[in-house]
């Protein structure tokens, strides 16, 4: 398997610390408000990467943070009259159902910030004992940059150059050792939640947090290191700094970040108006039509968010789904039980499929290409399964499909939501029974899409519908 690694700047043959397992952690969201469609696209993507190396046998810890002590959520709390826990475990609770709703899965420990600051207390204290860290007056702890000889190792940046477009900055009137320095531990201000320390009353800086959180779940050295390309720097190059400071040791092995997300070319912008929500999109959307128009991209390519490509997603995802419900119902029907000869012979000649999926996806999580491979799958199904087929046989291909789109994260089963095409079926038939004079047939049709959610209303023009 290759990832490209951005330490590297090329595609690495992946090597586990430990055969059989890996140790992967993503930087999570803050949680100050409901999710954009921009926080989406590395829980999708990274989900999938998950998704692929436990497909592969991989014995996968993945640790996903909560950012729940930040600027913003005190602004939040303090804007709404209530306390920053509150706004963060609102927030919290509503991007776990958005995530679910995107069958996005729980990771294996999903830590908070505010409860590890026991650990980012020691980790200050041991950076402050070697020399990488120091406090001033305020109480405010600094990292020294300098001192840690590869900081830029990452983001390829030059500190001389990083020196030379950054103003001297002062804190609370202390003046920092060099500009660059960063903050580990920052005093508190009037109202805002705080934790003792032996430097002050405050709380910790973001940088230091994600470095303790991965330490304590995965331990110092960990496999991959996953997020927004955004992250590289500051937040990741600092996170490498502080950790391989600490700790004498390579913090992380393979560094993976996703591309930005535009809006019709765009950057995605409160003040533009191309803002959108996860929920948002969740109102007109089947979120799984999000989670596959994400993986329509290599993750690496920045990608743009557009109603038409929405829409083409959409249609590309229902014919998936119809090729499973057609399977479903020559199941259901189907006379003869065993694969006869021609049968075997077609189902073998369908491995290829599985092995261009599993190809692409070796080479740096290619979803694109491993979504053709599951359209040409699709018709490769079409043209040979008939009412004819035997059980096994249709089976078979109904299993292969769902494995398949499993691995990225797509659900095959569609039992909750009809698809547009399966409405106006069913209006279709409902006109026929009127017409008929079978008036019960007609209000259980109406009863039917009622309980999914869908209201009808007849008008002039024929009957219109919508989703509620």
């Amino acid at each position: 398997m290759k990832v490209y690694n951005t330490l590297s700047r090329k595609k690495e043959t992946f090597v586990p610390l430990e055969e059989g397992k890996v140790k992967m952690y993503v930087c999570g969201p803050t949680v100050y408000n409901y999710i954009h469609i921009g926080n989406a696209r590395p829980m999708i993507v990274f989900d999938t990467v998950r998704r692929f190396m436990e497909y592969k046998g991989y014995e996968v810890n993945f640790v996903s943070n909560f950012t729940d002590v930040d600027d913003k959520i005190i602004k939040k709390a303090v804007e709404e009259g209530v306390s920053a826990q509150e706004i963060a475990e609102r927030y919290m609770r509503e991007c776990k159902q958005d995530m679910a709703d995107m069958n996005v899965k729980p990771a294996t420990v999903h830590p908070l910030a505010t409860e590890e600051i026991d650990g980012m207390l020691e980790m200050i204290s041991i950076l402050i004992e070697k020399g990488y860290a120091y406090p001033v007056k305020d109480g405010t702890v600094y990292f020294r940059t300098r001192k840690f000889g590869e900081y830029g190792k990452l983001s390829h940046k030059n500190l001389d150059d990083l020196q030379a477009g950054h103003r001297d900055i002062k804190v609370s009137g202390e003046e920092k050792e060099d500009s660059l320095d960063f903050v580990l531990w920052k005093p508190k201000k009037e109202g805002e939640p705080y934790w003792e320390s032996p430097w002050c009353q405050g709380r910790p800086g973001w940088h230091i947090e994600c470095s303790v959180m991965a330490r304590k779940y995965l331990g110092e050295e960990i496999d991959i290191h996953a997020g927004g390309e955004d992250l590289i720097f500051p937040h990741h190059e600092n996170e490498i700094a502080q950790s391989e400071a600490c700790s004498g040791k390579i913090f992380a092995r393979y560094w993976l970040h996703n591309g930005f997300l535009n809006i019709d070319n765009k950057k995605m912008s409160k003040s533009a108006g191309n803002f959108f929500t996860v929920r948002e999109i969740g109102e007109k959307y089947n979120l799984q039509v999000l989670r596959f128009f994400m993986l329509s991209a290599h993750y690496r390519s920045p990608l743009n968010f557009s109603e038409e490509l929405m829409e083409a997603a959409k249609n590309g995802l229902e014919r998936i789904w119809n090729a499973g419900m057609n399977l479903k119902h020559l199941i259901k029907n189907a006379s003869q039980q065993h694969m006869t000869e021609e049968e075997t012979r077609i189902w073998n000649d369908s491995d290829k499929f599985v092995l261009k999926f599993e190809t692409v996806m070796e080479d740096d999580f290619n979803t694109a290409d491993a979504i053709t491979a599951i359209f040409e799958l699709v018709k490769y199904i079409n043209t040979n399964v008939t009412e004819k087929s035997s059980s096994e046989f249709l089976e078979k291909f109904y299993s292969r499909l769902n494995q398949l789109c499993d691995i990225l994260g797509i659900i095959l089963e569609q039992t909750e939501e009809l698809l547009d095409e399966e409405i106006e079926n069913l209006i279709k038939e409902r006109q026929a029974a009127r017409k008929e004079k079978n008036f019960a047939r007609a209000d259980e049709i109406r009863t039917i899409l009622s309980e999914k959610g869908i209201v009808l209303e007849d008008t002039r023009e024929g009957v219109k519908w919508k989703r509620v």
